[in-house]
């Protein structure tokens, strides 16, 4: 596919227990480098999507090690910037059965906390892209952090560059002075495809709605840039099973995709951003919404079967399961 996607936004070291050891058990950890909007640009990359990573890490090894991370993944890392902070990280203990997972962060003044407006050249950044993606994790970091995401949104608006955010409401990341109610708004404003849950809709702009189609419906008239707004539903009858639909509301009806039952899931982190990523390729790729959303849907099916953030799948796999073929059976 000739279409090219810009991603912003913040990657931390992950560090999982061994299977599904408790935090209390471990005597070593598994370490991976992942976040939610790189996520997006590595499955988008391979779905045979051009994607480009915008961040910050830290200049030793681990940035080193990261960035090779995001090359490995197909991802262009061209426009990564670099200074003297320390790398984030996360904490993960799978959960098993009836036993929840945990996330435990360590992100406080990280390299990308300290991202500043005017460290990335976003015209060139932008030049020829069809896609920038966002999230509402970035301008939850710091001040500095919001006001480079804005940076970023105005560019592209500018350009007349399709804008997605996924508003992904983190109540304990804001703590830097700013509310979300403070900062979001505006940078909804510029946002034309939103991935949003009615709380997220609430805690962000303050639109509530008794169900989601009714909220959407009051989204879209205090934000009319927007064109579609989308979210999963996720019914958790355990750690390992859970059942996943997709909604997709595109300024006339209200979509829903086919339910999934997940009866054996490996690792659900990233199963949103997997979502992401298949909405946009649809989208690109010409597909209908009913389509666009069955193939987001799917894709993040498959994330849940895969062990890290990125969902490493390609756009036959994510078809077939569209398709209902070969579906758990041994390919050779």
């Amino acid at each position: 596919m000739n279409k090219r996607v810009i991603t912003l936004g913040e990657i931390m070291l992950r560090l999982s227990t061994p299977g599904f050891a408790r935090f209390t058990q471990a005597e070593s950890f598994k370490a991976l480098y992942a976040g939610s909007e790189a996520n997006v640009a590595a499955s988008l990359s391979h779905f045979g999507v051009s994607a480009a990573h915008v961040t910050r890490f830290p200049d030793n090894d681990l940035g080193k090690a990261a960035t090779q991370t995001l090359k490995r993944y197909g991802v262009d890392t061209q426009y990564i910037v670099y200074g003297p902070e320390r790398m984030g990280i996360y904490f993960l203990e799978n959960g098993s059965m009836q036993r929840a997972s945990r996330i435990v962060y360590d992100r406080f003044d990280s390299a990308f906390a300290h991202i500043k407006p005017g460290m990335i050249h976003w015209e060139n950044v932008l030049k020829g892209a069809d896609w920038f993606h966002w999230t509402g994790i970035t301008p939850a970091i710091s001040q500095g952090a919001a006001d480079v995401c804005r940076e970023a949104i105005q560019a592209a608006r500018k350009l007349n560059i399709t804008i997605s955010g996924d508003i992904n409401y983190r109540r304990n990341l804001w703590q830097y002075g700013k509310t979300a109610r403070d900062i979001m708004p505006e940078l909804i404003a510029s946002t034309q495809v939103i991935i949003a849950g009615i709380t997220d809709m609430e805690n962000c702009v303050g639109v509530t709605g008794n169900t989601f189609e009714a909220a959407c419906e009051s989204f879209k008239k205090a934000y009319p840039a927007t064109t579609k707004i989308s979210t999963t539903v996720r019914d958790s009858v355990s750690s390992s099973h859970n059942k996943l639909t997709g909604l997709l509301w595109n300024g006339k009806a209200l979509l829903q995709s086919r339910e999934y039952d997940m009866t054996h899931i490996v690792d659900r982190v990233g199963g949103g951003d997997a979502y992401m990523a298949g909405l946009i390729y649809g989208i690109l790729s010409g597909k209908s919404d009913s389509d666009s959303l069955e193939f987001a849907t799917a894709a993040s099916v498959l994330k849940h079967s895969i062990e890290g953030d990125v969902n490493i799948v390609t756009t036959d796999e994510v078809e077939q399961l569209v398709k209902g073929e070969n579906v758990g059976k041994l390919l050779r």
